[in-house]
């Protein structure tokens, strides 16, 4: 078998590295498909867990504020009340009150 030229030697070399630069190239194509697929993956994780978590927040706060709301409802029907019984306990000495300033005059 016959040597072969520097120039086929160099041929044959730049055969070899586009070969390897090709599989490279497929490669890092690879490596970022995969990248990219487990970037978009993490995302829909992180708003999926955005939206429980920001669900639940909100749950918590409108319990929170319907307690808040029912409470002020008893206060208020409390208030009610206690203005009620003081009307009626002070209408009858209202009315001789007023009883005796009419028939005085």
């Amino acid at each position: 078998m016959a040597e072969k030229t520097l120039l086929q030697q160099i041929r044959e070399k730049e055969l070899l590295l586009n070969i390897k630069i090709e599989d490279t190239r497929r490669e890092a194509e690879e490596i970022i498909l995969n990248a990219r697929k487990k970037a978009e993956e993490m995302i829909e994780n992180s708003e999926k867990e955005g939206k429980t978590a920001a669900r639940e927040y909100y749950d918590r706060e409108k319990e929170s504020i319907d307690k808040e709301i029912e409470k002020l409802k008893n206060q208020g029907s409390l208030q009610v009340k206690s203005v009620k019984e003081k009307g009626e306990h002070n209408l009858k000495p209202a009315i001789e009150k007023i009883v005796k300033i009419v028939s005085v005059e």
